[in-house]
């Protein structure tokens, strides 16, 4: 794609396309194959989402924190949080003082059901992974958090 680009504009600068362009095919790639076993266990990715959320925060989180933990739109939230709850995946408890607000949990089968896809899911990543050593997969994760950190602080500036 750059070569072809710069045969018929030479005058443009695509440097930037090689990075942003190999990221993207690269999360293509990837999300194409670690959502096998999301598929296998009647999940989409952005549902199971939520239930890591949930998992990993260790407590109730509103559908309002959640959407924060997970960068999803409250709609969004509201639409896959039931989904989930009819599944029995999720639970929902009200809260006593303002009954507007709910306060979400994983379930035992919620639970369960991130506990065993997570192994998985680890073991796929460090298989793709393994082409680059210890080293590398460390400067790669350091110089991915630097770009992430700074196009979330700066996506206003940009405005995007």
């Amino acid at each position: 794609m750059v070569r072809q680009w710069q045969a018929v504009r030479p005058d443009l600068d695509t440097g930037p396309m090689e990075i942003i362009g190999r990221v993207n095919r690269c999360a293509a790639l990837l999300q194409q194959a670690e959502d096998a076993p999301l598929r296998r266990a009647g999940l989409s990715r952005a549902e199971f989402d939520l239930l890591g959320a949930l998992r990993r925060t260790g407590h109730e989180l509103t559908p309002g924190e959640l959407a924060r933990e997970t960068f999803s739109s409250g709609a969004a939230v509201t639409k896959r949080v039931r989904q989930l709850t009819e599944r029995g995946l999720v639970g929902r408890r009200g809260d006593t003082r303002d009954r507007r607000v709910a306060h979400l949990s994983l379930t035992e089968a919620g639970r369960a059901l991130v506990d065993g896809i997570m192994p998985e899911q680890l073991a796929y990543e460090s298989a793709v992974l393994s082409a680059l050593d210890a080293g590398r997969q460390e400067e790669l994760a350091g110089l991915l958090g630097e770009l992430l950190t700074r196009l979330e602080g700066h996506m206003q500036a940009l405005r995007i």
